[in-house]
Formats: C-alpha cells, structure tokens, sequence
C-alpha cells in the first residue's frame, strides 16, 4: 500500500493477473493492510454503488468516533475518487486528491476515519464496492458541498456533474467548520491511537 499526501489515506495497487480467459488480482490483503495502517480493518458493512456517466458523489463524512474508514474499489467502469482532510487543526486541512479507481488497473483506496469523501462516474453504471469499518448512522452522517470552490476540487471537465439533493444543498467546507460538523485533527489523532494500540 501507498501513502498518499493526505495522513490517513493510501492507494493499493495490486498485481493483475491475465490470460486469454480474464484476469486475477487480490483487492484486499489484510497482513498489508495492517502493516501500512498499523491495525486491521474491523468489517461492519459492505456497500455497493451504480452511478450514471457524470454522477457526483460527496462529500461525506461521519462523526468521530467512530466515523466510518472506508477501503473503495471500483468493479466496473471508471470513477474519480476523492479524499478530502477535512479534519480542523490537520496540517493538509482543505486538501484533496483525487485517484482513478478502474475495472483495469483494480487499485483501491482506503480512507482512515475523519477524512471526507466522494467521487465521479467516468463512465456509466460505474460500479463501486466499498468496505467500511462502520453501519450506516444517518444521525452521525454530514457532507460538504463537492463543488465548494475554496476547496477548488479540479473535476474533469466534458461532464456535467449529476448531485443528490441532499449533495447539492450540503454546506461549504467553511460553513460546515462554522458549524461545528468537521472532526479534529486531536479528535482523530486520538481514535487512531486507540486503534493502533
């Protein structure tokens, strides 16, 4: 696993094995996961997702704790998939990243507890599984607008974004922080602690 620039957030790349008959790759080693996250990942839920061309996803977070890790694969298609720190106090605060998830190069990301995140359909019935360390809990769950232009996120452009309501009507980055919905950087810090112990 690669650590991106974002703490918290690593990219899998894994070796695709193919023949006339298809392919072969592992998606998930947990002795490498481990190793590079320093704990193993708990799985509470497993979420599959189908997006039109263009559909816009995120941002969304949860509270912490526990929040809700998340270890993203896109099965079918093309997605842009993104992570945004959106933890306060963090020291890359307000950046993102963005990697492409496909069904050639089967890499995966994994997304630590208090990071934001969403993505975009490259293509249609963009199909992407993701393992999470948590349920669903709405009364804990909040996004932030993924067009807010002070986080400036480069969308690729030919695609005329397709966002929930509920997405759409998500506060800026500065809104949600004014709220008091962003976890800490401490907040985080000190939950990570507690999963590496």
């Amino acid at each position: 696993m690669r650590q991106l620039d974002i703490p918290g957030a690593w990219v899998f790349e894994p070796k695709v094995f193919g023949d006339s008959r298809g392919s072969f790759h592992e998606w998930f080693k947990a002795p490498a996961f481990a190793e590079a996250v320093g704990h193993k990942l708990d799985l509470v839920q497993a979420n599959c997702s189908v997006s039109s061309k263009g559909t816009l996803r995120g941002i969304h977070f949860a509270d912490v704790p526990p929040s809700q890790a998340k270890y993203v694969k896109c099965v079918r298609g093309a997605i842009l998939d993104l992570i945004v720190d959106i933890r306060v106090g963090s020291p890359t605060f307000g950046q993102w990243e963005l990697v492409r998830l496909d069904d050639q190069d089967h890499h995966s990301v994994y997304l630590s507890e208090g990071l934001g995140h969403g993505f975009m359909a490259l293509t249609d019935d963009a199909t992407v599984v993701y393992l999470c360390s948590e349920g669903y809990a709405p009364e804990r769950e909040h996004g932030v607008n993924p067009l807010d232009p002070a986080i400036g996120i480069e969308w690729p452009s030919g695609f005329e974004p397709l966002l929930s309501d509920k997405d759409a009507a998500a506060p800026t980055l500065a809104e949600a922080e004014a709220q008091g919905l962003l976890p800490t950087w401490d907040a985080c810090q000190a939950y990570y602690a507690e999963l590496n112990a």
